[in-house]
């Protein structure tokens, strides 16, 4: 038997992956502008390191 169709959810589903497509889109174009500027990355070094978490 097949199974009965959420189509709320699929909506709410494609909707998500739409915002989040146009805030990685949005992301990379301020970026760049922000390099065509001369500011480079806005994000500090500190945010993009991992943490050592091998110790005891």
């Amino acid at each position: 038997m097949a199974r009965k169709p959420n189509y709320q959810f699929d909506r709410f589903e494609r909707d998500r992956q739409k915002a989040a497509k146009k805030a990685e889109r949005l992301a990379a174009k301020q970026a760049k502008a922000a390099e065509k500027r001369g500011e480079g990355v806005t994000s500090s070094p500190d945010e993009t390191e991992v943490p050592d978490t091998s110790a005891d």
